[in-house]
């Protein structure tokens, strides 16, 4: 027998009062802090507790008395269900204030080191449709909103209507549940035309959806990109078992290639594991190139569809051009480049100093960063792949030469502390910390306090209507007086 759920009261007139981690906004209740998503600092709810600890409780609002004064109305239809864009209830004014607090406050309450005055936000030029890369997932049962299930749940509505296929994105924290998407405003109309001509056509030819927990079924997940160069990758992944299955997913191929000639990158994956990353598989070619390229200044960077790019084109510009600002680089000077990814930092900085040097845990990664020195005649590149606290040693140190700059753009997890004490030793005159996770990079400025201090901090937002944001931090080696 399953264990039957405990229902929590309904409390009513509570005032939301700030912000907190993935896009939730905080009430409090006596000693508990409550997380509420889809709400702004300032509205005044009741809520219904869905989860419960002894110091902290997770609730939805089911009822508004008061709007915030400060507030702003969604565009996108699919807010309040869809987890991609949780700020759009907020100006984006609002926006980059909340932002940039959530820079200090992780800076002076975990790193506790002394910082300078912190620099006023970058804010991003385009606040729609400003991604270059979305993927999407199929199913073969997608999630129903409220509205629809009620619309639904009629005795003259059939069982195989209401389990209908979709193609979309994933429920925030639910693998197997996928909210289909019409209109999608993050990135250009294009994909928006091809997401939904590719539903059409498989729903018209009865193509199988995945279904997420069996993993029957022939079409797994599709991704589409699209550069300011206008060139346009779309890649699309099935599970092919039998001739047959490759029969149906050519013919989604050829009708993808004649309706969209506009794809310069045609892309297909066969893809029969038990997941959907396809970093381990071959991408094979149906038409045109297997790469587009975006371009920065004089510079052209090959993107393929397994390496990693920054996905604000526009802003990734802005971003670059403040680590290029903060390493402060002369003609003589060796730079290592951390996590390097496709080399876009390295060569980006790679025209004011001596040497430059990229590690990256991706080897495609690193052949599309030797692809893009290539292409752009960048002679004075080197780059190396691994996983970095194996990587970087003082052997590789002494062979490659000290570093008078290094550069570091980690993953969320920030820097393994063996990155962090072989960079101790290395002792470079500046460090440029390029991070997305304001609270494992301040975790790190604290280790990196023995030997530097912070001299300058820039937050750039490359991710509107979310709470995500970059941040740049330049660390200076201490003197003896300091």
């Amino acid at each position: 027998m399953s264990r039957k759920r405990k229902e929590f009261k309904i409390i009513e007139n509570v005032t939301i009062t700030g912000f907190a981690a993935e896009g939730k906004s905080i009430a409090r209740l006596d000693d508990m802090v409550v997380f509420v998503p889809f709400v702004v600092p300032g509205d005044v709810v009741d809520l219904k507790i869905l989860k419960k600890k002894h110091n902290y409780a997770e609730a939805v609002a089911v009822n508004f008395h008061k709007l915030s004064d400060v507030r702003a109305v969604p565009f996108c239809s699919h807010f309040g269900v869809c987890g991609g864009c949780k700020w759009q209830n907020l100006p984006y004014s609002e926006q980059l204030r909340y932002k940039q607090k959530q820079v200090s406050d992780n800076l002076a309450r975990i790193a506790k080191v002394e910082l300078p005055e912190i620099s006023p936000i970058i804010g991003s030029e385009k606040t729609s449709c400003y991604r270059n890369k979305l993927e999407y997932s199929f199913s073969n049962m997608r999630w129903l909103t409220g509205e629809e299930m009620e619309a639904l749940d009629r005795p003259d509505v059939t069982e195989q209507e209401r389990k209908q296929p979709g193609l979309g994105f994933h429920i925030p924290g639910a693998f197997d549940k996928v909210l289909h998407i019409e209109k999608c405003w993050l990135q250009d109309d294009v994909s928006d035309r091809i997401r939904n001509s590719v539903y059409e056509y498989a729903v018209g030819h009865g193509l199988k959806f995945i279904n997420l927990r069996s993993l029957e079924g022939l079409l797994r997940d599709m991704m589409v990109r699209v550069v300011t160069t206008g060139q346009i990758t779309a890649l699309i992944q099935a599970k092919v078992e039998t001739p047959a299955d490759m029969d149906e997913f050519t013919g989604l191929m050829q009708y993808v290639s004649d309706e969209f000639p506009e794809i310069t990158s045609l892309l297909y994956v066969i893809n029969n594991k038990g997941n959907d990353t396809f970093g381990d598989l071959d991408v094979h070619v149906f038409r045109g190139d297997d790469c587009i390229y975006e371009v920065m200044e004089n510079l052209r960077f090959k993107i393929g569809p397994k390496s990693f790019f920054q996905t604000n084109s526009t802003q990734a510009y802005r971003l670059y051009s403040v680590v290029r600002e903060y390493a402060g680089l002369s003609p003589d000077d060796v730079v290592y480049d951390l996590y390097t990814g496709t080399g876009t930092i390295a060569q980006f900085v790679a025209g004011n100093a001596r040497k430059v040097v990229g590690i990256e845990y991706v080897p495609e990664a690193i052949e599309d960063a030797w692809a893009n020195a290539r292409l752009n005649g960048i002679g004075n590149v080197e780059f190396f792949a691994g996983d970095m606290k194996d990587v970087l040693s003082d052997e590789f140190v002494q062979e490659h030469g000290v570093p008078d700059v290094i550069i570091t753009d980690p993953p969320r997890v920030g820097m393994h502390k063996d990155v962090v004490d072989v960079i101790l030793r290395t002792s470079p005159g500046r460090i440029v910390y390029v991070s997305c996770n304001p609270a494992t990079q301040a975790r790190d400025l604290a280790l990196l306090d023995v030997g530097y201090k912070v001299t300058a901090v820039q937050p750039v937002d490359m991710f509107p209507h979310t709470q995500h944001v970059e941040n740049v931090v330049r660390l200076e080696k201490k003197l003896k007086n300091d």
